[in-house]
Order: structure tokens, then C-alpha cells, then sequence
């Protein structure tokens, strides 16, 4: 057996189990910042010890790594680096690093402002940027080498400023120490995880599908067809509120853009979308579409909302949610997540026309998102769709970006009905919103693309048609009065 001492009152062997720190809630925290990935641990400084030379034996040519410390104060806080150790004595480029912080709500994430000084590789503590250390000098305990000074086990000593061995004051991490960890230099454990991408299964060609789809032109343009010529079964109603609810960067804006582009025929993009971390939709936006440029309105308008975030105070209320479902909410109202929607008195005491209320309501969720999503998430839709079974409004899930989460899709989006690895995520999303199988319609947006493509259409109105099926449903049950 092989055994560390440190400071002589511990014991650390190789041989030890190794057990995960985080928490099933944290991984998923620190998994959301990195994509659809899989952590492997590959060193536990309790277990092997806070030297730097068993660092790198256990870490060094192991690709990208998440570093995770924790201290005293019940800060979880480390870095992020997709290039190798391998000890080589230079600084090292790395525009994907970061530095974060979990501290209850949502993980603070401090990214790189120049790359070309991510990290400095040497045989030395780990460190990102030569500004923050970790095990430094094979002690339990973080570095911080800012400007002037630095942080060591609570002490205050006068150090050369500038930056490292780089020369200059270029600082690749802005940080606070109070933020990020509390300004307590001493770990209770460190931890060192192995980033992977997850590999989709390889579908077989054998396998039969397991949704059957036309992917045709003549199928393309009978649904098309089929949308122009809806009618809602409701005489008195002449188009139908469809209200797209998911979290940030799902891509509910995303698809009003792609099913306009279908029927204008070209790429649009009126609906302001994109990948930031909070909700660029910050209005309730009503978005009918028309039948070309000079043709007239489609039967269908799509409402989109604010994204939903877990922590409390930010994102889409729920309140807001169900003022909404009732038609209380009028076009381009801002939303405030401290102060929910508060409708005139004389309004909320008189229900709003039939017109103006919702009719079908769409989960939008990113299939490379599923296996991470947070419990605080997890329990805003189950309270949403509390909400919305009470008022019986049919409900369906938009399963979006997965080209991205399965090769064989990224390869032809025809293999979407015939990989066992979407029919599982589709499955997944069904148990966990508690919707049926049927009812989950997987997607493809337009994103990248310049020009349409046959098969990415077939799918955005298969599920369209779905979405007016339901609205039909909701229909036949209301009282017409």
C-alpha cells in the first residue's frame, strides 16, 4: 500500500474508494455550464494526498478537467480547462476556460478574458491564469495572486505585482476571492473530474422506425396545406393561441423564426433568439404568421415568454404564467421577475374572451439538456403544469436541438425516428414532465442555416399540425358560451 502523510495527523492511500463530493444537484449545476458531458473523477486530495507531483501522475494528458474545491465555509467552487496538463513549463492557450463558484442558486461562472493566458502549465499546483492556486505547496489551501497581494491561510503578505511569469498586468480572470469562495484559503477537499462527451448509442440500420414519417416534398406540402386551411372546430374562433413555455436558450423564439421562415419561404428572424445565459425574450410577445409576404394571416398565433430560470426572482413568475393562460396579458408586456403581472381589478373579476386565452401549451426543452436539468426547474414546470391541467388546457413537449444531442441526427435527420438513443430522451422528458409518449414531438430549428432544408420542415409542421390538433381538443370541451 501506498500512503501519503500530511502534516503528520492524516493518512491518504491510493487504494482508498473513491466517492464523489458533489451532490447529484451540484453535478447537474456544474454539468449545465459544460453541455452534454460525463465526469469521471480521477483525484481526490483526501485519498491521494495535496501534493503536486500525485496531481499530475493521476491528471496530466487526461483532456479537458473540471477542478472542484471546497472550503470551510461550504464554498464548491474550481476551474475549467479543455487542454491537457502534460507539465510542460509554458502558458497555455484556452479559450473555453473558466472559473466558478456554486453557492446555492444558480453557479456563478467567471470566464476567460484572454486565452493565451489561461493557465501556466508547470509541475507545480494547479492554477488558472497564475492568479488563483490550488494545493499550494502540497497544503490543503488556495493562492489568490492578484495585483499587489495574496490570500494564504488567512494571512496578508506583500507580493511582486503584475502578473506571474508573463510580465505585465494582464489578468485572464476577473474575480472577487469574497464571491468566489469567501475569502477562506483553506480546503476541506479538492477533487479533480475527467470531461467527456457523452456518446450517443450508433443506431443499427436494421432497426425499424419507431415513428413512421413522409419525408417528401408532397408530404411537406400537404401539411402545409392542411395548416392554411385549419379552421378551429369552434365556429366563432378564427385562430388559435398556441403559448411556448421552456428555460433560457431552449428555443421557444427560435421556432416561431423557423415556422415563419417555412412559410415565407426564406430564412427569418423576428423573434430575437440566441444563447445567453439569461432570457433574451424579456416581453410576452404575440406572433401570428402570414402566408408569404403578401398573404394572409395563418389560423395560429404563437405566444412566447420570458424563459424560465431556477433560482427565485429571475426568469418568467408563474404568476405571470397564469395571467397569461386566462388572456389577462395584453401584447409587448415587460415582464418584472421581483413583481408578477397585476391585472385592472374590473378585468380580473370579468374572465377574458375566449379569444384572448390560451388554447394549447407548448414545453420547449433541449434534448442535450434533459439528464442535467436542475430539481428547482424540474419543480416550477411541475407547478406550471399543475396550473394548466387545472384549467384543461392540452399540453405537448417541443423536443429541440437534437442534432446536438445525437450524432446519428447530426448526420441525417432522418435517423430521428430510427435511433433508440431520441427514443429514450423522448421517453425521459415524458416521464419526467408526465405527459404521453405521443404527445413529445422532437425538432430540429433553424439556427445556422441559409436555406431550408426538406426534412427539417417536415418535422417543424408535423409538430405545428400536432399543436392545432390539441387546440381542437381544448375546444370541444369549453363551454361555447
Amino acid at each position: 500500500m501506498c500512503s501519503f502523510s500530511f502534516g503528520g495527523a492524516h493518512n491518504f492511500t491510493h487504494n482508498a474508494p473513491l466517492t464523489y463530493s458533489l451532490t447529484e444537484e451540484q453535478r447537474k449545476q456544474l454539468c449545465g455550464l459544460l453541455g452534454n458531458v460525463e465526469l469521471t473523477l480521477l483525484y481526490k486530495a483526501s485519498v491521494h494526498g495535496y501534493q503536486a507531483s500525485t496531481f499530475h501522475q493521476r491528471c496530466d494528458h487526461q483532456g479537458p478537467t473540471l477542478l472542484v474545491a471546497y472550503n470551510s465555509s461550504g464554498y464548491i467552487f474550481g476551474g475549467y480547462t479543455s487542454v491537457d496538463y502534460t507539465q510542460s513549463g509554458l502558458k497555455v492557450t484556452d479559450e473555453e476556460a473558466f472559473l466558478f463558484s456554486v453557492q446555492g442558486g444558480a453557479p456563478l461562472c467567471i470566464k476567460v478574458n484572454s486565452g493565451q493566458f489561461a493557465r501556466y502549465d508547470d509541475a507545480g499546483a494547479p492554477n488558472f491564469g497564475q492568479q488563483l492556486y490550488f494545493c499550494y505547496k502540497d497544503q490543503p489551501a488556495v493562492y489568490h495572486q492578484g495585483q499587489n497581494a495574496f490570500l494564504f491561510a488567512g494571512s496578508r503578505q506583500n507580493v511582486y505585482g503584475g502578473y506571474g511569469g508573463y510580465g505585465g498586468r494582464v489578468n485572464p480572470f476577473n474575480f472577487d476571492p469574497a464571491t468566489l469562495y469567501g475569502n477562506d484559503t483553506r480546503l476541506n477537499e479538492c477533487e479533480v473530474y475527467k470531461v467527456e462527451e457523452k456518446k450517443a448509442p450508433q443506431i443499427s440500420v436494421k432497426m425499424k422506425p419507431w415513428r413512421n414519417v413522409q419525408w417528401t416534398e408532397k408530404r411537406r406540402d400537404e401539411l402545409m396545406k392542411m395548416i392554411r386551411d385549419y379552421k378551429p372546430v369552434m365556429p366563432s374562433m378564427s385562430r388559435v393561441r398556441i403559448l411556448m413555455i421552456g428555460p433560457v436558450g431552449a428555443g421557444k423564439s427560435s421556432f416561431f423564426n423557423s415556422i415563419n421562415s417555412v412559410f415565407m419561404g426564406r430564412m427569418t428572424s423576428k423573434a430575437m433568439s440566441g444563447s445567453a445565459g439569461t432570457s433574451l425574450t424579456t416581453q410576452f410577445r404575440t406572433y401570428p404568421v402570414k402566408d408569404g409576404r403578401e398573404g394572409k394571416p395563418l389560423p395560429f398565433v404563437l405566444c412566447d415568454t420570458m424563459g424560465l430560470e431556477e433560482q427565485s426572482g429571475a426568469g418568467l413568475d408563474i404568476d405571470d404564467i397564469s395571467s397569461i393562460l386566462q388572456g389577462h396579458v395584453p401584447d409587448r408586456y415587460k415582464f418584472n421577475p421581483t413583481a408578477p403581472f397585476q391585472p385592472d381589478e374590473q378585468k380580473t373579476f370579468r374572465p377574458a374572451s375566449l379569444q384572448k386565452k390560451i388554447h394549447c401549451v407548448v414545453y420547449v426543452i433541449d434534448a442535450t439538456k434533459i439528464s442535467i436539468m436542475s430539481s428547482k426547474l424540474e419543480e416550477k414546470l411541475a407547478a406550471i403544469r399543475k396550473k394548466v391541467n387545472s384549467l384543461g388546457i392540452p399540453q405537448m413537449i417541443l423536443m429541440t436541438k437534437v442534432d446536438e444531442a445525437c450524432p446519428d441526427v447530426e448526420e441525417d435527420l432522418q435517423n430521428i425516428y430510427i435511433t433508440s438513443y431520441i427514443k429514450t430522451k423522448v421517453q425521459e422528458v415524458s416521464s419526467w414532465l408526465g405527459v404521453p409518449v405521443s404527445c413529445v414531438l422532437p425538432v430540429k430549428n433553424y439556427s445556422q442555416e441559409l436555406e431550408l432544408e426538406l426534412n427539417c420542415d417536415v418535422l417543424l409542421l408535423t409538430a405545428l399540425q400536432q399543436m392545432l390538433n390539441f387546440a381542437d381538443d381544448y375546444f370541444d370541451d369549453v363551454d361555447p358560451i
